[in-house]
């Protein structure tokens, strides 16, 4: 089977431009970060993995930022029996052929892509430092109107399963609590 793998950091980024118009048995798209592999669809297309299989990726990078996880989930398709072949890049890593170049350049690409994330969140960092130190900054926006924060709040005090009350608003119970909290809820927190 073909598959094809495409992944952009946030939910409003398109993976439009990853293997424009290649077709594929199945296709696998996260909209995370490639911080780590904490990802749903890698792990389920790296699950559903056969012997013969080849997996497609428009370039190193989508599949991740760290040169260890890159090394282990190559190997890990490998190991299945799989290929992988990252287009931009033209690489290709099959079980029965050991290349040594490919190898040295996948090791190389990949310390370029986590070096990459690693400025970016530096420069993240010192510009959030900037704006704090010249009072703009108010850290990341609610999705919540403020009507939609007052009704939350309002549930909070009323439902007792605040983990049922967490998934029906799509917040984690950690960001619930936080959100109670900035209203003066007169509920006692427990964690």
């Amino acid at each position: 089977m073909e598959f094809i793998y495409r992944r952009v950091s946030s939910t409003d980024q398109k993976t439009d431009r990853q293997l424009p118009g290649w077709k594929a048995d199945r296709e696998y798209e996260d909209k995370l970060s490639g911080k780590d592999l904490n990802r749903p669809q890698l792990t389920a297309m790296l699950q559903t993995l056969r012997e013969g299989d080849v997996v497609h990726v428009h370039e190193l990078s989508r599949l991740g930022r760290s040169v260890r996880d890159l090394l282990d989930v190559v190997q890990q398709i490998v190991d299945a029996g799989a290929t992988i072949h990252f287009h931009k890049e033209n690489l290709r890593f099959e079980p029965s052929k050991e290349d040594p170049f490919q190898k040295l350049m996948l090791t190389l690409l990949s310390s370029v892509a986590e070096f990459e994330r690693s400025c970016i969140k530096q420069r993240q960092r010192e510009g959030i430092a900037i704006a704090k130190a010249q009072g703009r900054y108010k850290g990341r926006q609610s999705r919540f109107s403020d009507g939609q924060l007052d009704q939350i709040r309002k549930e909070f005090d009323e439902e007792r399963n605040k983990t049922a009350l967490a998934k029906r608003w799509g917040v984690s119970r950690g960001y619930l609590y936080k959100i109670a909290a900035k209203g003066g809820s007169t509920m006692n927190y427990q964690f």
